[in-house]
């Protein structure tokens, strides 16, 4: 289990890509697939909003903007993460860091 996961596994259930085995899926087609099991998408990836037309799907997204994406500034930020789950809405993006 990743330190991520680990740091939030008591309140929320959480996946990886790989364990779904949605690795190398394009963005708009991974948005699909999330929306129809999950109700929030948590990402590093600040070209997602800019990609994908986020009002057109019915996940929230949340963007984490850590100083770097290793582990121990993304765990960092799971506080304001896990503070930023319930607020989230469906089709937008919600930014939890820098």
């Amino acid at each position: 289990m990743s330190a991520l996961k680990a740091a939030w596994r008591d309140t929320f259930t959480a996946t990886r890509l790989r364990a779904r085995g949605w690795r190398g899926i394009s963005n708009g087609e991974l948005l699909k697939l999330a929306q129809a099991e999950f109700d929030v998408f948590v990402t590093v990836d600040r070209n997602l909003s800019f990609q994908q037309h986020l009002p057109s799907f019915s996940i929230a997204v949340i963007l984490i903007s850590a100083k770097s994406n290793r582990i121990d500034d993304l765990v960092a930020l799971v506080p304001a993460l896990l503070s930023s789950i319930p607020t989230a809405k469906a089709g937008s993006v919600a930014n939890v860091g820098r």
